[in-house]
């Protein structure tokens, strides 16, 4: 007699503050392929879970802040290295959840480290590009330099999954920013590997925070929370797009798309 046995699907957590805790929604939604298969689990979280990573992201901000050009490029370009030492299962990531070929898979994660090598050299050089010298009627020197925002929500595209996250992602922590990533709704599994693999690397917890799930549920919460400072909506969805214009507006946080 031939037994079989069924695959024990993988159910991904939220990574929030350095940790991966369970939603505290105690809900999962199914991961599916473009076919319609069922890959994995992930978390739905909740209004709390996102409040949850506002207080991990505000935490860490002090810090980060504060750390030098040097340190905040060295940490970038260690979670590149992780990042290609990972590859082989974020091609397959992203492969078996949106239908693409190995080698457009491999593609977009050989971007992606570029993407993070190229913004982990510009930690110590958008200071230069963005301050300036302002000349003054008097006998002293006025500068402009570029600080931190803050707090940043990012709301991930569903394409290209990881390069577009990597891709939004990374200029706001490398200025000093923290950030937290609402993944794509269809295509969660490359953005929940991405965080297990900031996990292990020098990042400290707290900057990067990634909440999985509906984000139509989590859009009213991010406009109308007091302690986000800005938005950076790349959903590409007009309706939920006017609805964080509106809330933004109220409470005066940038928004960009």
């Amino acid at each position: 007699m031939i037994s079989t046995r069924l695959d024990v699907k993988k159910t991904y957590k939220l990574y929030i503050g350095g940790k991966f805790p369970r939603s505290e929604s105690g809900r999962y939604l199914a991961a599916k392929s473009v076919s319609g298969d069922h890959l994995d689990n992930f978390a739905h979280a909740s209004r709390k879970d996102f409040r949850d990573a506002v207080v991990a992201a505000r935490a860490a901000g002090g810090g980060w802040s504060k750390a030098t050009a040097y340190n905040r490029g060295q940490i970038l370009y260690r979670a590149a290295e992780m990042l290609q030492n990972r590859a082989s299962e974020l091609v397959n990531e992203i492969g078996r959840a949106t239908g693409v070929s190995a080698a457009k898979a491999k593609r977009e994660v050989a971007l992606a480290i570029d993407r993070l090598v190229h913004f982990a050299g510009w930690t110590d050089k958008f200071a230069q590009v963005f301050g300036s010298v302002n000349p003054v009627a008097s006998s002293h020197f006025n500068f402009t330099t570029p600080e931190p925002v803050g707090v940043v929500v990012v709301l991930a595209p569903d394409e290209p999954a990881l390069l577009a996250l990597v891709s939004l992602v990374a200029p706001i922590i490398l200025s000093g920013n923290t950030c937290i990533v609402v993944a794509s709704e269809k295509y969660p599994l490359p953005a929940v590997t991405f965080s297990e693999i900031l996990a292990t690397s020098d990042l400290p917890g707290g900057v990067i925070n990634l909440l999985t799930g509906k984000r139509a549920e989590l859009a009213p919460h991010i406009a109308s929370h007091m302690d986000v400072n800005a938005v950076v909506d790349g959903a590409g969805d007009a309706e939920m797009s006017a609805k964080l214009q509106g809330g933004v507006a109220i409470n005066l946080k940038r928004y960009a798309n």
